[in-house]
């Protein structure tokens, strides 16, 4: 990691922040004095499982891969994170070691604010303390939904189901359909889903010929959502 000497636009970052929504200009310059700015480049480790959790990461740009690795080897991503969130407080929050691993899949701009640090601004500002136990429940849900998924469904209703979702949060309506902004490898497609990619490669391909979906590169649009839900019936 590259330390920046310089950070004009903090604050402007930290607004950014969905855990910061709605906070003071006073608590968030509370916040700019105890967090660092931190360039990382693509494919970079942040911590891997055991680490101790020393530090709160925020995402200001690029995207941040959360995983875990199965009993039988496989990487099982359970989220890819986007600019505006928070990642690494459950561990630091429940005094644990790193229960999985956060790795970036592209050059990255993060905050990093020390554990030490956080406790006491959370002890200070019981909103902000709220609205992260919500954050965390939600997140903790998204990763049950997943686990369900992995568990109980098909790989083409666990990918319909992925595009689905990407296609609410991720997508962009065009004449056509709906667009992804985001464009995922279909090695981290299968990451998402718990398959190989080849499996992924393969049920795109039958998605793309039933009409569902149409791909120009890495580029996904979704061209009948009604039928990608019936994949997930």
């Amino acid at each position: 990691m590259n330390h920046l000497q310089t950070a004009p636009n903090k604050l402007w970052y930290l607004k950014h922040i969905h855990l910061f929504d709605g906070i003071s200009p006073s608590e968030m310059q509370e916040m700019e004095k105890i967090t660092r700015m931190e360039e990382v480049k693509k494919r970079q480790p942040l911590y891997l499982p055991g680490d101790p959790s020393s530090s709160v990461y925020l995402l200001k740009r690029g995207r941040v891969k959360i995983a875990s690795t199965a009993p039988n080897g496989k990487e099982v991503t359970f989220e890819i994170l986007e600019a505006g969130d928070v990642f690494g407080e459950l561990d630091v929050l429940q005094d644990a070691p790193r229960s999985t691993s956060a790795e970036t899949l592209d050059d990255a701009l993060i905050c990093v604010i020390p554990r030490k640090d956080f406790d006491q601004y959370l002890a200070m500002h019981p909103n902000v303390t709220i609205k992260l136990t919500k954050l965390i429940g939600l997140r903790l849900k998204k990763i049950q939904s997943r686990v369900e998924d992995l568990v109980f469904r098909e790989v083409p209703a666990r990918l319909a189901h992925l595009l689905s979702e990407l296609g609410k949060t991720e997508g962009v309506a065009e004449k056509q359909g709906i667009r992804l902004k985001v464009k995922l490898t279909h090695q981290e497609m299968a990451n998402l889903i718990g398959c190989s990619r080849e499996t992924v490669s393969t049920t795109m391909g039958q998605f793309r010929d039933d009409g569902l979906i149409q791909m120009d590169g890495r580029t996904i649009t979704i061209l009948k959502p009604d039928g990608l839900s019936r994949q997930m019936a």
